[in-house]
């Protein structure tokens, strides 16, 4: 205990010496995961709402690499998959609340040839069929400018979702106020089939409701991949581009969190994404919003998929499940289980449950990773046992305040509720390594750059001033923009008219894709 402290220690007199100034997402990152896209989860993300600051925002990625313009399915939900949102709210790394989402997909225009279709301006619609077909006959049905109604004639194939929310022992089902069915936001197939795609996907907004619940929002769908990585240099045994200073950034490199000097590997692709907005009073173990410096006021939190144990497809019913759910993949802090846990152990890292990590700490406490950076950049790394990443893996400062129990070692996103966001021209990619209170580890927000926060974490910056090494891939901010209301995720990519950022592309590298990608 006297060790976890004194890293405790540490790193708070970190985060006071270096004022601003001063582990990445898991795609395809186990051997189980790799086999099964459509229950890999990508990111998980968990932060105050920036509109709302009494409440909080998660958001749960699954299924990498969508190319938009892959049709003619898309990347629909798995409908065979239980997709969760966990909650800790008493420092016991065991769920106290959680989400379930589940999705029904229903094909409502079977001869059509593919999931989605829409003639939009075309000469021969909406009416004007032509020879044989009498005249007004539509032959292909209009744009698709809505999700529900004459409008979504085009979605062939339509899926609709359930949200549960359940505290304690009791589950309360979550439906649309409207009193309509929730429906996923399709991909965006083209400007012809969906010619205001923007307008489109804010429909799939809704508010909830349920006994003893409100103000409740939630969105799903395919989306623009938030996550931003050089993952090519990173897999190179992390052979980060010179342009990024071989590894080593600048320090105007490093000051600058819109400009990226390297691709982004990410740019361009899709991801299926399950955002969902509660009050904090649903979350914490009181009913009550608390201070920062209040115990109450710090969650965990991790998300999971499972699926039935056997699944059989045979014709004309192409799945059929049978028996219990077994999970297959959960994801808390970014990266553990990508760049920290032994290809050996990462599946049953990823059907295990939080409170029993414990089993892993060898791999906290001696990180391969650390002697990987020490091999290719030749900086000394703190020696094991590395008690400096315990506070990564419990409840302390300075997420927690003091007075918090520190639990069990378990991989959860911790939360500390009681601090207010930061508003956009003041935060930081580096999170709480700038002296970003508001940023990963507590929580995680779709800008924060947790590739480079954990590389340096990992180095060793928070057992000492010593290991301080600006580590950096050189993709410093996302391709798009996120948005600053909920769900905050950027809209999908085009499946007409997107493009992939390659070495040496000027197309997406920054923000707004206005500086050039080095090739080396």
């Amino acid at each position: 205990m006297s060790k976890l402290k004194s890293a405790v220690g540490l790193m708070m007199s970190l985060l006071i010496a270096f004022p601003p100034g001063a582990s990445a997402s898991s795609h395809r990152e186990a051997p189980i995961t790799a086999l099964d896209h459509a229950a890999d989860i990508t990111d998980f993300y968990a932060f105050v709402s920036y509109d709302h600051p009494d409440r909080v925002t998660f958001i749960m990625n699954v299924d990498p690499f969508l190319e938009p313009g892959n049709g003619p399915n898309y990347f629909p939900f798995d409908p065979s998959v239980v997709y969760q949102i966990n909650i800790d709210n008493n420092h016991n790394a065991k769920r106290n609340v959680y989400f379930t989402i589940r999705f029904q997909t229903t094909i409502r225009a079977p001869k059509v040839f593919t999931g989605f279709v829409g003639a939009g301006a075309g000469i021969n619609a909406p009416g004007n069929s032509p020879p044989p077909v009498a005249p007004g006959t539509p032959i292909v049905p209009p744009a698709i400018t809505s999700l529900t109604g004459p409008g979504s004639a085009g979605l062939s194939l339509q899926q609709t979702f359930t949200v549960e929310m359940t505290r304690g022992s009791e589950t309360i089902p979550l439906t649309n106020e409207d009193g309509g069915p929730l429906v996923a936001v399709p991909s965006n197939v083209g400007p012809r089939t969906m010619p205001n795609y923007p307008a489109l996907a804010a429909q799939g907004v809704y508010n909830l409701q349920g006994r003893d619940a409100s103000d409740i929002r939630v969105f799903a769908g395919t989306v623009a991949d938030p996550f931003f990585i050089d993952l090519g240099a990173a897999f190179d045994s992390l052979n980060f581009r010179t342009g990024a200073g071989g590894g080593v950034l600048t320090p105007a490199q490093d000051a600058n969190d819109q400009v990226n000097t390297a691709p982004n590997s990410v740019a361009g692709f899709n991801v299926n994404t399950i955002a969902i907005e509660v009050p904090i009073t649903m979350l914490t173990s009181d009913g009550a919003i608390h201070s920062a410096t209040d115990p109450k006021g710090t969650i965990g939190a991790w998300a999971t998929t499972s699926r039935p144990e056997i699944t059989i497809r045979k014709s004309p019913n192409p799945v059929e499940t049978q028996g219990q759910n077994a999970q297959v993949q959960r994801l808390g802090n970014p990266l553990i289980n990508e760049l920290i846990i032994g290809t050996g152990s990462k599946d049953r890292w990823s059907m295990s449950q939080p409170l029993n990590d414990s089993q892993f700490a060898a791999y906290d406490l001696d990180p391969l990773l650390a002697r990987v950076l020490n091999a290719v950049y030749g900086i000394a790394i703190p020696p094991p046992p590395r008690t400096d990443l315990l506070p990564l893996v419990v409840y302390a400062a300075p997420i927690a305040p003091p007075g918090t129990p520190e639990g069990p070692i378990a991989d959860m996103l911790r939360l500390n509720t009681g601090v207010p966001p930061t508003p956009m021209g003041s935060r930081k990619r580096l999170g709480l390594l700038a002296g970003d209170g508001a940023g990963f580890p507590n929580g995680r927000r779709l800008t924060d750059d947790v590739v480079d926060i954990a590389a340096r974490a990992v180095a060793g910056i928070l057992a000492g001033p010593q290991y301080n090494y600006p580590i950096g891939d050189g993709v410093n901010a996302p391709d798009v923009a996120p948005q600053e209301t909920f769900p905050y995720v950027a809209w999908a990519y085009s499946g007409r008219n997107s493009h992939h950022v390659d070495p040496g592309d000027s197309i997406g590298c920054g923000v707004g894709g206005t500086s050039p990608c080095p090739l080396n």
